[in-house]
């Protein structure tokens, strides 16, 4: 009796060995499958985010040239009016000798664009014109803006923070815009891609905080100045796509 159970035991540890890889082989068939199924999952989300980029960039093209406009004149009006607050910040703590030590006007490196000098003349103007002076004029403000970005963190202004993060969504902004102004010119045709090269030469603002301060201040006017033009511009070219009078452009 003895004998026998030692037997029947033996036969059932030796059935547990025996039954052992068996479920291993189990569990690495469905770890494998499970892999595939990872994997096939993330092959289908993957389709499914270059299928939706895909639809974006389509119905971006998709829309109608009126929309477009009108979206772009939204943009632009946020750049000049975030300008304008920037130009507010800087008046703030402005060195009382700045206003007659600021260069004029006319030394905004854009100045050479000759440009309508105000809705009525703008008014005259055609549509490829004015959407070539528009991208023009946010072109020629690439390198500045770089270069305020990169000064505005040590400017020498409490405000300097919040400076700094103003031009950033300056940078944002006008690369939003330019984006938007380059599918508008495909759909309005060759003759109105032109762009004016306008070169900027200013590598640094100074040394003392004094002339940083106002070099800085002088930028952002002569971006004000031309944020103000491009969204002049638009309205214009927005007013002619939707057909309204233009004493309401």
């Amino acid at each position: 009796m003895h004998s026998q159970m030692k037997k029947t035991r033996a036969l059932y540890k030796g059935g547990e060995k025996e039954r052992q890889p068996k479920s291993r082989r189990g569990r690495l068939r469905r770890q494998g499958e499970n892999r595939k199924e990872g994997k096939m999952a993330r092959r289908s989300q993957g389709t499914k985010l270059h299928l939706a980029v895909l639809c974006l960039v389509v119905s971006c093209h998709a829309i109608g040239l009126s929309d477009l406009m009108e979206r772009a004149s939204q943009r632009s009006d946020k750049l000049h009016s975030l300008s304008t607050s920037l130009t507010k910040d800087l008046d703030s703590h402005f060195p009382p000798m700045g206003r007659v030590m600021m260069p004029r006007p006319s030394m905004c490196h854009t100045s050479s664009l000759q440009t309508p000098k105000d809705k009525e003349q703008a008014l005259k103007v055609s549509e490829n014109e004015l959407i070539s002076l528009a991208r023009s004029l946010l072109l020629a403000w690439n390198d500045p803006l770089l270069l305020l970005s990169s000064e505005a963190p040590t400017l020498p202004h409490p405000s300097n923070g919040d400076i700094s993060s103003k031009i950033r969504e300056l940078q944002d902004y006008s690369k939003s815009l330019g984006d938007g102004l380059d599918i508008m010119v495909n759909k309005m045709g060759p003759s109105s891609q032109y762009i004016s090269s306008i070169p900027f030469k200013g590598g640094d603002l100074g040394n003392d905080k004094t002339s940083r301060l106002i070099n800085f201040h002088f930028l952002m006017s002569c971006f004000r100045r031309d944020s103000h033009k491009i969204d002049s511009f638009l309205k214009v070219l927005r007013c002619r796509a939707t057909k309204m009078r233009p004493e309401t452009c």
